[in-house]
């Protein structure tokens, strides 16, 4: 299921799980954000149109505040003597999309306790090899 949601005056299509740039919200890292400007919600032939919104909400958590690259701005006029340099960071805002009209985005196991699984069976057939020599 997918959704096209609204949100500093830019559209975004989203699934659950994905992770977008969006413009800078009043928001600490952690927080759940819920964006109730949806256009377009559903897969194929379920999909509703807003007219021109629906009436549900995406629900997403804050991953982190940042600014964007540095964009150089420079302006000059020929045989004026006329220079101008100024540089600009747009700041955004990292949402992680957890829930679109109750399908949540699927738990991530974390790798390390895969890792240390793995690392704990490796370390029982190193002991049982040892007992038998």
């Amino acid at each position: 299921m997918y959704a096209i949601i609204e949100t500093g005056g830019k559209q975004y299509r989203v699934q659950p799980g994905d992770v977008i740039s969006v413009e800078k919200l009043n928001a600490e890292p952690g927080d759940e954000i819920k964006f109730d400007k949806v256009l377009v919600m559903g897969e194929g032939a379920d999909a509703k149109v807003g007219t021109p919104y629906l009436d549900a909400a995406i629900t997403g958590q804050v991953v982190e505040n940042g600014r964007g690259k540095k964009v150089i701005i420079y302006k000059y006029k020929a045989k004026k003597d006329y220079r101008k340099k100024q540089g600009h960071r747009q700041p955004y805002t990292m949402v992680e999309i957890i829930e679109i009209g109750g399908e949540r985005a699927p738990e991530k196991e974390e790798p390390a306790e895969e890792v240390a699984e793995e690392a704990a069976v490796a370390e029982e057939a190193v002991e049982t090899a040892a007992e038998e020599a």
